[in-house]
């Protein structure tokens, strides 16, 4: 689709507020709290937060599943109300909302009826998707039978069956294997290239840090934090450990490698980033806002 306006973000979120009733006297218990975002078209953002923290329910609210209490969405100038801001949106949801007895080609051309694809395209891209996520063995089977991962494959495909130009993925990586995250990999980097604007929630930090543009961390329905990925981790606090990965190095060696490498002739055949620890940044940011 990439039917950009350069004068409007891609996304822009105002004072966005979400609430539901909770307990015995279905008391409402504010979920979002005003939050405030802009994205620009072409834009990869990663959310990330604890349990409960309001990533599921921002996410719902973007894609037009749920209304907000208060507060304005806008995607490429549109209002989210409006069917031509709805047709630019792709969306996977944390769970899969397919009814089990369908077999995986009849739920991609049952979400292409909805967006109001053709009923040869929607065929047609039914039949290329179901190939790009490899699920073309299983074109046929119930959904009751799908294990985990292929339901988040059949999810992908279903979010970016109608090419939209803002792309929501909630936790996309739950329960994939290595081809599975391979896949994954390869569809995000095409939807980027075509100028799609991406919102991917994850807990694996990896999955995010080395190919999004800014990170947003969620904290009590709140985007405590917002930024460039190592710019905002190194803000923080949180120190990524560096690990070199050498060759023909005896034990005595490598403890003289700390300082010495170059000088005792070794070669360095990479340097790998790890993992951050997300709960000590969710840690350090509540410690912020505290003081």
């Amino acid at each position: 689709m990439a039917r950009h306006d350069s004068q409007a973000p891609a996304l822009e979120v105002r004072g966005l507020m979400q609430a539901f009733p909770r307990g015995f006297w279905l008391r409402e218990e504010r979920v979002l709290h005003g939050v405030e975002l802009t994205l620009a078209p072409g834009e990869f953002l990663g959310l990330v937060g604890p349990n409960g923290s309001g990533k599921s329910t921002f996410l719902r609210v973007l894609a037009g599943v749920d209304r907000p209490r208060a507060g304005s969405v806008r995607v490429h100038g549109e209002e989210l109300a409006s069917r031509a801001a709805r047709a630019r949106i792709g969306f996977l949801p944390d769970d899969s909302p397919y009814p089990p007895e369908l077999g995986a080609r009849a739920t991609l051309e049952l979400c292409g009826a909805f967006q109001r694809l053709p009923r040869a395209q929607r065929r047609e891209r039914a039949e290329h998707w179901l190939e790009r996520v490899g699920l073309a063995h299983a074109a046929q089977l119930e959904l009751a039978k799908f294990s985990r991962g292929m339901l988040r494959r059949l999810g992908l495909a279903a979010a970016l069956l109608h090419e939209p130009d803002l792309i929501l993925l909630d936790e996309p990586t739950a329960g994939l294997d290595a081809q599975g995250f391979e896949v994954f990999r390869q569809v995000l980097d095409q939807a980027r290239a075509r100028g799609a604007t991406l919102i991917v929630s994850s807990h694996l930090l990896t999955d995010l840090q080395q190919r999004c543009d800014r990170l947003a961390v969620m904290l009590d329905g709140r985007i405590a934090a917002l930024g460039a990925p190592l710019e905002l981790l190194g803000e923080l606090g949180a120190q990524a450990r560096v690990d070199l990965v050498l060759e023909g190095a005896s034990e005595a060696q490598l403890s003289a490698l700390q300082t010495h490498a170059s000088s005792l002739g070794l070669t360095v055949r990479g340097v790998e980033f790890s993992q951050p620890n997300l709960l000590e940044l969710y840690r350090q940011l509540r410690a912020r806002e505290r003081a």
